[in-house]
């Protein structure tokens, strides 16, 4: 249906306006604890998880310039290994500004409802102590750089990240400062799920329907699938009479590793029986 003024003249719709779209039902009662990683955690994952991205520099003339690039990690700093004759190279030479385009590995079949981070700051390169620390940093994540990183066209320059955006997927989406993003930590849960949730959908789908009804605001829930695994808690899909919606169910405290997924996710059930 198209949008009208007051006085019945076509207008353009706003990208804010869903139209006809369908929207997602809200839950009928409170939601349990929902906490989830932040958009710091969210992104330290996300790095962690590749290591590859898109280089983002500027040319003498102020142009912008992608490139394709591999890199390690310091921290949660970007190590990259630069040619000194690539023009993104020849770029950070003279203007150390740069951001770091970062998508999680493929999890879904639309790309854009993958999660991925953009990480901006300046690139410096390192000397003394931290130089040798970044360069094994980048040969930890890049084997292959063993027969070119100690040429003399090669640098090694480590991104200080300054600002951060994380996209989780649609509507998915926050900022976070540098200070914060250097002081969190990457998922230990996130990485090591896909078996673990593919076993909860395949043999435990009852129970995550009793998690969605009782722990999750959705009573009316007449099937529900794990999207995902945190140390927090469990994502889940959850299908009702009245559409399509996500909700989060949370354990009854953060886990420290993968091993615990599994104790947390049985006192979930639990909870929800009893519930």
């Amino acid at each position: 249906m198209a949008l009208r003024d007051s006085r019945g003249t076509r207008r353009p719709r706003d990208h804010g306006d869903p139209g006809d779209a369908p929207s997602a039902p809200p839950p009928l009662t409170p939601v349990g604890d929902a906490a989830r990683p932040s958009a710091a955690e969210e992104a330290r994952t996300i790095v962690a998880s590749t290591n590859t991205g898109t280089l983002a520099t500027l040319t003498e003339d102020g142009d912008p310039w992608a490139s394709f690039v591999t890199y390690g990690l310091l921290g949660g700093s970007p190590v990259l290994c630069v040619s000194n004759l690539a023009e993104h190279g020849r770029n950070l030479a003279s203007d150390p500004r740069a951001s770091i385009a970062i998508v999680a590995p493929k999890t879904e079949s639309d790309p854009l409802a993958s999660g991925r981070v953009t990480l901006a700051g300046m690139a410096e390169r390192p000397a003394g102590d931290e130089l040798a620390a970044a360069r094994d940093a980048h040969l930890a994540a890049v084997a292959a750089a063993k027969y070119y990183i100690d040429y003399s066209d090669f640098s090694v320059w480590v991104l200080r990240v300054h600002r951060v955006r994380w996209v989780g997927g649609y509507g998915r989406m926050d900022s976070a400062t540098g200070a914060d993003y250097a002081a969190a930590e990457p998922d230990p849960v996130t990485p090591r799920s896909a078996g673990a949730i593919e076993h909860l959908n395949a043999d435990h789908a009852d129970s995550l329907t009793a998690m969605a009804r009782t722990l999750g605001g959705y009573p009316d829930t007449t099937a529900a699938v794990c999207t995902g695994a945190d140390r927090y808690g469990l994502d889940l899909r959850v299908t009702t009479d009245r559409g399509i919606a996500y909700t989060r169910v949370g354990y009854a405290a953060p886990i420290g590793s993968y091993d615990e997924l599994r104790g947390a996710t049985v006192e979930l059930a639990r909870r929800a029986r009893q519930g």
